[in-house]
């Protein structure tokens, strides 16, 4: 029986994105330029996965997942790369899918960001959304941004993710990274936090509650440069639903603080190359010029 160290290298040999383990079947797929395809070789039962993963996992780790049947965290195959898991029931037997997080983190130019990426991560101050369904790549176009700035700006730089993904270390810039459950109880409660830890940079892994978004908009019109990240598949969209989380009674408030800090948006989905050589990014913006401001505004976004 190969282990999960050897599956999750098999993935990135073959240029994979994700791998899944399916214990009710004893199979084990892999993502390849966005399609599964089954790893010829056998994988676990469920008590043996239960096994190999409780290797990897710490004490609280498994005791949350025991609790909660779910659990997100990230590990790392030495030599390998890094990875970011998801374990959770299926039927009564456990499941769980890997998506591989690079060691090395793509500049901007790699990536082929739109130019007003560019001018977002040079501003003081104020509020950038990178949006997308899943698995659309916002993490490593987040990564690259925040990248930049640690290569190029003298500054504090505080990320709070769930789990952190990308590694970065200190460059010209100083960087804090924080983790849901190790280092903080919730992205609300980071924000509550962060502004007495001197950021000049907040990254938001997600936005996912009231709480968050508004914490978010609050630490970007204090002065700071805040980037976020929403599942909302384009860049119009992306305003509405910020401001259709709150109650109606909230919704103009809103509308005019985004109006004011909001810097632009970024949202992006992959999509398979014409040649069939794997996928790249398509982007749509949205900058923040007075006229979006006003529209914004007047709720005619």
């Amino acid at each position: 029986m190969q282990s999960v160290d050897w599956f999750l290298s098999r993935c990135v040999a073959i240029n994979g994105s994700d791998v899944h383990f399916k214990t009710d079947t004893g199979k084990v797929y892999i993502r390849v330029h966005g399609d599964l395809q089954a790893v010829d070789s056998p994988g676990f039962s469920d008590a043996d996965f239960r096994s190999e993963l409780y290797k990897i996992l710490s004490t609280s780790q498994i005791a949350k997942f025991e609790r909660d049947l779910e659990l997100d965290f990230a590990m790392e195959v030495a030599g390998v790369s890094r990875f970011r898991g998801n374990i959770y029931q299926q039927r009564g037997h456990m499941q769980a899918a890997f998506r591989v997080i690079p060691y090395d983190i793509l500049t901007m130019e790699d990536l082929r960001l739109p130019s007003a990426c560019y001018d977002f991560v040079n501003r003081p101050r104020g509020l950038v959304l990178v949006t997308g369904p899943a698995g659309s790549g916002k993490s490593t176009s987040l990564a690259a941004m925040i990248d930049h700035i640690n290569r190029n700006n003298k500054e504090h730089i505080v990320t709070v993710e769930d789990p952190v993904e990308f590694i970065h270390d200190d460059k010209l810039a100083l960087i804090n990274q924080r983790e849901l459950g190790g280092d903080t109880l919730s992205f609300a409660n980071a924000l509550k936090y962060v502004l007495r830890q001197d950021p000049d940079v907040i990254l938001v892994g997600e936005m996912r509650d009231l709480e968050t978004i508004h914490l978010a908009i609050t630490a970007a019109e204090t002065g700071h440069l805040v980037f976020g990240t929403l599942h909302t598949v384009d860049a119009v969209q992306t305003v509405d639903r910020m401001v259709d989380v709150f109650p109606p009674h909230q919704q103009q408030q809103i509308r005019m603080q985004l109006s004011v800090n909001l810097i632009g948006v970024l949202s992006q989905t992959l999509v398979k190359r014409k040649d069939g050589r794997g996928r790249v990014a398509a982007h749509e913006v949205l900058v923040a010029t007075g006229a979006v401001r006003n529209l914004i505004r007047e709720h005619k976004s």
